[in-house]
């Protein structure tokens, strides 16, 4: 710790250094003075909410939960304290104790459009979609500027599976503070006549969004366009199909000579989709060497059911803790004769993986895929595939092989408004969790389910 004891004579001096530290970003120094400064005032709810700050920006959405708690006991009607235990709610999934304060604070700070959009997505999260619009209908009339009210407007008609007016509020997103409008020096394409001109399509979001829109790509070739795109290494080879129809860029220069450009979630918006018109899946490419290498992997285990697994997206997505689960899930199935449970993850949780030793019962079937391309290969050569939401669904969905996709409770708006199926992913099946953060059932479901199944395949 960088402040010296001798300097803090007292409570206060204790309370102040920890606010400094807190204030310039030491957050590990401000947390452990905070901490130092609880145990001799533990009625200091500004502090304990000051904590609770710092837990959530860690991550630890437990200890944020807890701490605001603490706080709002002290202190039920401070607003701050009331906001700031709103949002770690949220976070630990506790949706209905976030809405009532999100309720509380609309009428205590009627001029605060945060508050309007905050509890629009505690609605959207509970799934009362008709509330949730109507509130942040009067938040926009009434902040008709403030660009988070519109993002979560757009998410809620999507979910309703109102695509024209969804996407047409999803362009706020720019506006927002997670992503930013790229600078080109030609124009944004925003439905013009594209007979003749060359259209530069830019993928936004993650591995599983450039799957999930590039079934796209061919309906903007057959208005006439030629079409650049910007593809990453780990799925170029999966997209090789799309080459006839898609110049895949890799310099400043491969951008001379275009017209307009386009983000890929653009797309349906300006290419008129429906809920009803909803296009084919990408057609996707899996190389011969990714066939032997994942029939090789599979070879021993040929009489068995063979069933992937996936537990956790990018570590970096700031909701992953909501819609990700522990590796050891799993392990609650490997009681059930005659399957075998194949990993389809590959990131930084590898290790506990391994060194734990689950992967002695769950083969560690990917930690050294090239690429997508061996993550589909592996896959085709499976029963089924059972992951949380991730790219793999997308590919999998996308492959036309029967995946089971584990949903969290606030699940992202392509699997909506239908309760276990989507019309962007035929073979794809939706388990949702019935109660916020309760994985507990979904996968005490899934031992039904597979059981079941296993049973079937015995009488045939």
């Amino acid at each position: 710790m960088s402040i010296s004891k001798n300097k803090l004579k007292t409570t206060d001096d204790l309370r102040q250094a920890a606010i400094n530290a807190h204030q310039k970003d030491n957050l590990d120094d401000a947390k452990k003075l905070y901490q130092v400064y609880l145990h001799n005032k533990p009625k200091d709810a500004a502090i304990w909410s000051n904590l609770g700050s710092i837990f959530r920006k860690q991550k630890n959405y437990d200890l944020a939960a807890a701490t605001q708690s603490r706080a709002l006991e002290l202190e039920p009607t401070s607003q701050s304290v009331m906001n700031n235990a709103a949002n770690a709610f949220y976070d630990v999934g506790d949706i209905l104790k976030s809405m009532e304060l999100r309720k509380a604070l609309v009428k205590l700070e009627p001029e605060n459009p945060e508050q309007y959009s905050s509890l629009g997505k505690c609605y959207r999260g509970i799934h009362q979609l008709d509330k949730a619009q109507n509130i942040l209908a009067e938040g926009i009339q009434k902040f008709p500027d403030f660009a988070e009210m519109h993002i979560q407007m757009a998410f809620v008609q999507l979910a309703m599976g109102n695509y024209p007016d969804g996407f047409q509020s999803f362009n706020w997103r720019w506006q927002g503070d997670e992503i930013n409008l790229p600078d080109y020096s030609f124009p944004q394409w925003k439905g013009e006549a594209l007979t003749g001109k060359t259209i530069l399509v830019i993928p936004e979001q993650g591995f599983g969004d450039t799957v999930l829109m590039a079934r796209f790509l061919p309906i903007l070739k057959e208005h006439g366009a030629k079409i650049k795109m910007a593809v990453k290494p780990p799925l170029q080879r999966l997209f090789s199909n799309l080459q006839n129809d898609v110049e895949f860029i890799q310099t400043k220069t491969d951008l001379d000579r275009c017209d307009f450009w386009v983000p890929m979630m653009d797309l349906p918006l300006y290419l008129h989709t429906t809920l009803e018109t909803v296009p084919k899946p990408v057609d996707l490419s899996i190389p011969q060497d990714a066939v032997q290498r994942a029939r090789k992997i599979v070879a021993p285990y040929m009489d068995r059911f063979k069933i992937g697994v996936m537990w956790s997206g990018s570590v970096t997505y700031r909701a992953n803790h909501k819609r990700s689960f522990s590796h050891q899930r799993f392990m609650e199935l490997c009681n059930i004769p005659n399957i075998q449970m194949f990993s389809l993850y590959k990131g930084p949780l590898q290790n506990a993986f391994i060194e734990d030793g689950t992967s002695a019962i769950i083969l560690d079937a990917s930690g050294s895929d090239r690429d997508f391309a061996d993550s589909a290969a592996l896959m085709r050569e499976l029963d089924l595939v059972i992951s949380m939401d991730s790219a793999i669904v997308h590919i999998a969905g996308s492959l036309g092989i029967e995946v089971w996709n584990l949903l969290h409770s606030e699940s992202y708006w392509l699997y909506e408004p239908f309760q276990d199926h989507t019309p962007w992913y035929p073979s794809m099946r939706l388990i949702r969790q019935e109660t916020p953060g309760d994985w507990d059932q979904v996968f005490a479901r899934l031992q039904t389910d597979i059981t079941t199944r296993m049973k079937d395949l015995e009488t045939t």
